[in-house]
């Protein structure tokens, strides 16, 4: 049995997501406590199971037992990566908090870099990134991976840290910083959701270029090529969360496009007037084209205004919600120092 020493804070949390892992879940657990091992420091594994409706909670619970040092956390309906994300970091304990895959696609080596990095940068996020360079795709379906470019480009520009990966699940974390975060989203989009609020909160951000390689064998890869209902509907909420974090992305260009197709169809309009012989209809019809745009232009700029006004006022509850966040934490060491 490999036992925690107590005596000592936990120094690393390494929290993995797990969905009907059964047929894998013994062998990876093992690789990852071998990883853990040559880092020589007190670390915990946190599997959460999320709700599989294979043997996988057995399993777990059964390893478990043979091992303190991982501390399964999980429930009995599916909930999503973000549930299960969650879960994981809130029954974190350690100085230092990395998530990553089940499967080690960004390869063993990964947790060791992103731990030494983040003591060496100093940084309260950072994140394995495939799109920076010195980072690949191996592996992936091009589909997949067209769209996966294609969304980080948007979303790199619709948030401020200045960070090539947006949606990446596997990362580093300052502990602390991690766990103060209110986070509430239950998919895929909670790592939208951490980089959108740890920039609000101020928090350092960094990446390290890093391969992500998919290890699933070939039927598996064939079908997660296929763009189904969830990838569309994980497409369509990164366009949602690029726009409400960068309205003007949306409102404020097609209120300037708008707005300039009125000022053309005006000039054009006081061209006709001035220099041809035109018929009235013509005139009225061009006018009445350049007032549509032009209020078509003021309308988007004013939802834009609209849009970052909400933006301002959800950071300003963000920050309250955290400092409420953090005095309860506080609370909750000290009743457990005094006990």
């Amino acid at each position: 049995m490999n036992t925690v020493n107590t005596s000592k804070s936990v120094e690393l949390s390494v929290v993995v997501p797990m969905y009907n892992e059964g047929e894998s879940v013994s062998q990876n657990v093992k690789r990852f406590a071998e990883v853990l091992e040559k880092l020589d420091i007190n670390w915990e594994l946190i599997p959460v199971n999320d709700g599989s409706t294979d043997d996988t909670k057995e399993q777990l619970e059964k390893i478990k037992a043979d091992n303190d040092r991982v501390h399964y956390a999980g429930y009995d309906t599916n909930r999503g990566r973000g549930y299960a994300l969650r879960t994981g970091i809130n029954a974190s304990t350690g100085k230092y908090v990395i998530t990553t895959e089940a499967d080690m696609s960004y390869g063993e080596e990964i947790i060791g870099r992103l731990y030494h990095e983040l003591i060496k940068k100093q940084v309260d996020i950072l994140i394995a990134s495939p799109y920076m360079p010195g980072g690949k795709l191996e592996n992936v379906p091009f589909a997949r991976a067209t769209l996966s470019r294609g969304a980080n480009w948007l979303l790199k520009r619709a948030v401020s840290p200045p960070i090539s990966t947006v949606s990446g699940m596997t990362r580093g974390y300052r502990g602390d910083a991690i766990r103060s975060i209110p986070l509430e989203e239950d998919g895929k989009e909670i790592h939208l959701e951490i980089v959108s609020k740890g920039s609000v909160l101020g928090y350092k951000f960094d990446e390290i270029p890093a391969t992500l390689a998919w290890r699933f064998s070939e039927e598996r890869i064939q079908k997660a090529s296929k763009l189904g209902i969830k990838t569309v509907k994980h497409i369509f909420s990164h366009l949602l969360f690029g726009f409400s974090e960068a309205p003007f992305l949306l409102f404020g260009t097609f209120g300037i496009f708008l707005f300039s197709v009125g000022l053309i169809t005006g000039g054009y309009l006081i061209c006709q007037y001035l220099f041809a012989s035109r018929t009235s209809g013509v005139l009225v019809g061009t006018n009445l084209t350049c007032l549509i745009f032009m209020l078509g232009g003021f309308f988007s700029f004013l939802l834009y205004f609209l849009s970052y006004q909400n933006r301002e006022t959800k950071r300003e509850i963000l920050k309250v919600r955290q400092a409420i966040r953090l005095l309860k934490q506080k609370s909750e060491e000290t009743r457990n120092t005094d006990e």
